[in-house]
């Protein structure tokens, strides 16, 4: 792996994150398990970012795609008839709930969300969009400006005029100690603020994670944006939900995140897992919205054939299994686990998540980067994120079983308590 790992070095950008001391490459998977080139086998519980979210080696995806494979026709562009890409989009719109609604194809979460913007500042013929402090919205020019975490920001350039807010912050100083309804209050007092003093008229649009990714899976109270929706609409400004991590039944509490806060948003942006591996993003939204820009635009690879086969398989498959309900009933073994676990490892500063999207905040980013090397050793895959670099999030596939769920849970807390253990030692 030395070899491999020197090449990769060699001929990949340095900023480009590997996780682990020493880094594994992936060779093969089967259900919720994979196996490293070593032939170490282990539990994912990242799902490569939230993106193999029913799993490895599905034969329902896999068929689909090999039925598209035999006929030839791998691409074609959106300048011709895609029959599944069309169904595709009927699907998401039914589920999205949003009125009129029409659905546009990319190949990542990010060109998603710079399509949602282009449409927003369109629409209402304004460069300034309001974000959420400690956001993440992808890796472009203009999804780094609505991104409010310094160290995934390389410019402080930008084509918007953005303005954050607070809501996902809990944790400082003047929110300490908050009912809900309190924090929500000042949420949206700062809110009513900022556009009194910050923005000139037409503000875009909001952009929002039901759940921040990067962020470390902080999220804000149930009831947050239907508050701020109610003063957006005052003034005509959009609403966005970013849903490209907690869209399609990951929270197990509702199909798409911003459900648990009992708002229907004008724009919904999605990716990852709903290829389960396949590259494929997107967004849905009014479709007085989608149809308004004037110039003619296509999707040269958003929406192929490939793709579209694998989407909607993935998607039928979580629909047909009802995987919102097993991700509502693993995520809470998991999640009350490690609640009580944390009751008597003071390593542990906050447990939080919902349904199959679940993190760990600990003291130090050192301890997280144990956390990393002790669960990979014990046979379980997670991942990093927080703004300070001291959270665990963990997310895996929607097809978890109970018997997994106890197994992960085991392999978590023993790397706790270990963890633990080195702490009250020093």
């Amino acid at each position: 792996m030395s070899e491999l790992l020197a090449r990769h070095r060699a001929v990949m950008p340095n900023w480009l994150a590997l996780n682990y001391n020493d880094p594994i490459e992936l060779v093969s998977g089967k259900g919720n398990r994979v196996i490293d080139a070593d032939g170490k086998s282990y539990l994912d519980f990242f799902a490569g970012i939230l993106t193999n979210m029913i799993g490895y080696d599905v034969p329902e995806v896999r068929e689909a795609v090999e039925r598209q494979l035999a006929t030839g026709v791998v691409h074609t562009s959106t300048v011709y008839l895609l029959r599944g890409q069309i169904e595709l989009a009927e699907k998401i719109a039914r589920l999205s709930g949003i009125p009129d609604a029409k659905v546009f194809f990319t190949n990542s979460g990010t060109e998603a969300n710079e399509t949602a913007l282009l449409l927003a500042t369109y629409a209402r013929r304004s460069d300034q969009v309001l974000a959420m402090r400690q956001s993440y919205h992808g890796r472009s020019f203009g999804a780094i400006s609505v991104t409010s975490n310094r160290a995934w920001k390389n410019s402080s350039l930008s084509p918007l005029n953005v303005h954050f807010l607070h809501g996902a912050d809990r944790h400082l100083t003047q929110f300490k100690g908050l009912s809900d309804a309190d924090y929500i209050q000042a949420c949206v007092d700062d809110l009513r603020h900022v556009l009194a003093t910050s923005v000139s008229d037409d503000v875009a649009a909001l952009i929002a994670e039901p759940i921040q990714g990067v962020g470390g899976f902080t999220m804000a109270p149930d009831g947050l944006f239907a508050a701020y929706k109610e003063v957006l609409d005052e003034q005509g400004i959009l609403f966005i939900s970013d849903e490209v991590q907690t869209g399609w039944g990951r929270t197990g509490s509702s199909f798409f995140g911003i459900g648990n806060h009992g708002v229907t948003p004008d724009m919904i942006t999605f990716a990852k897992g709903l290829g389960n591996g396949f590259a494929v993003g997107g967004l849905v939204a009014r479709g007085d919205l989608m149809d308004g820009p004037h110039a003619v635009g296509l999707s040269t690879f958003g929406g192929n054939p490939i793709s579209m086969a694998a989407a909607n398989a993935t998607l039928d498959f979580v629909l047909d299994h009802d995987l919102q309900a097993n991700a509502a009933r693993t995520g809470e073994i998991i999640i009350g686990g490690l609640k009580e676990a944390a009751e008597r490892l003071p390593v542990v500063t906050d447990v939080r998540g919902r349904g199959l999207m679940f993190a760990i905040e600990l003291q130090t980013p050192a301890q997280a980067g144990r956390f990393m090397e002790e669960t990979r050793k014990a046979g379980l895959l997670a991942g990093k994120g927080g703004l300070y670099g001291t959270a665990i999030r963990m997310a895996p596939p929607l097809t978890l079983t109970v018997d997994e769920a106890t197994e992960g849970l085991g392999i978590i807390v023993s790397a706790l308590e270990t963890i633990n253990t080195e702490a009250a030692a020093q």
